[in-house]
């Protein structure tokens, strides 16, 4: 790590460690406690961006046929891809960057608690081992204050059997709102980077104290509800679908999952369902040709020839 950026982020960090010792002194909870009371302060006070995340999510779904038809009528012109696409944002009033709002929001609180469990935090739990004014802490160890749940120090790294059921805890909250996050304009290596990243950090995790893997877990799971609470007040109210141009202006109800409506199964559902539609829609649209195919004409009768005999 570079030495300068604990510094940049000191202000920060004096924040929210007065937060934790608030919850932990007035309030009467445990210091693990206190980093999960610690989680939903941040994510609730990031509400209105996670709102706005939300809508920019809708906007950029109901939009997804239109960049659909740009990306197949400019597929061999990448420069102008981007400016149609740009200028197509413009127009409907979407900002792309709108849905990466609050990740960006939540990553100086990430660093900040990494360097408070690794620092500030250890000098506060353990004052017996790390006395004020020590420069390079040590872990707490197993005591009364740092222990939480099955977690036996939150400032040191997880081993064993404590670390394999948070790697699991981590990596199932963190598909589960990745999925949720996922956009209909993501493409197939969008969408397959997106559920691969959540393995792709485990190394990183091994290295990280047990409180931060706590803290990620907790507001893996603050996403998951966020998003369906989102999806049943805001999506019920989201507007259709604009037409696309071969449509002649003419377009059908957005669905829940274009609009952003119903949960997880909902769109898988959603899903399945619009491949059985196009399936039955082409087998109809057989039917319906062989039904009104024009029918053959009726042979022609063949005269008989008389014989030139008379009886």
């Amino acid at each position: 790590m570079v030495p300068i950026t604990p510094n940049i982020l000191q202000p920060l960090i004096e924040v929210f460690e007065s937060i934790l010792k608030f919850f932990h002194d007035t309030v009467g909870a445990s210091w693990g406690l206190s980093i999960i009371l610690l989680t939903f302060a941040v994510r609730a006070a990031l509400l209105p961006l996670a709102v706005k995340q939300f809508r920019s999510m809708q906007a950029l779904q109901r939009i997804a046929p239109h960049l659909k038809e740009l990306q197949t009528k400019y597929k061999d012109d990448k420069q102008r891809l981007q400016q149609e696409t740009m200028k197509f944002y413009q127009e409907h009033k979407v900002n792309p960057f709108a849905s990466c709002l609050p990740l960006v929001a939540q990553l100086p609180v990430f660093l900040s608690l990494f360097y408070m469990l690794r620092h500030d935090l250890r000098l506060d739990i353990c004052p017996d081992i790390n006395p004020p004014g020590t420069a390079n802490p040590v872990p707490c160890g197993s005591s009364d204050a740092s222990q939480f749940w099955f977690i036996h120090d939150i400032t040191d790294k997880a081993t064993g059997t404590v670390l394999a059921a948070l790697l699991v805890m981590y990596v199932g909250s963190q598909l589960i709102s990745s999925l949720l996050m996922m956009t209909a304009t993501a493409d197939k290596n969008q969408k397959i980077i997106m559920l691969v990243l959540p393995f792709a950090f485990v190394p990183f995790v091994f290295g990280f104290p047990a409180g931060l893997i706590m803290y990620w877990i907790t507001t893996n799971v603050w996403t998951i509800g966020q998003q369906q609470f989102l999806r049943r007040v805001i999506g019920r109210n989201a507007p259709e679908a604009p037409p696309l141009p071969s449509e002649g202006g003419g377009g059908g109800a957005a669905t829940p999952a274009a609009t952003g409506g119903g949960g997880l199964f909902a769109r898988l559902a959603g899903a399945a369902a619009s491949g059985g539609s196009s399936g039955n829609g082409a087998a109809a649209a057989k039917e319906e040709a062989r039904v009104t195919k024009a029918p053959p004409p009726p042979p022609r009768s063949r005269k008989k020839k008389r014989s030139g005999r008379r009886r």
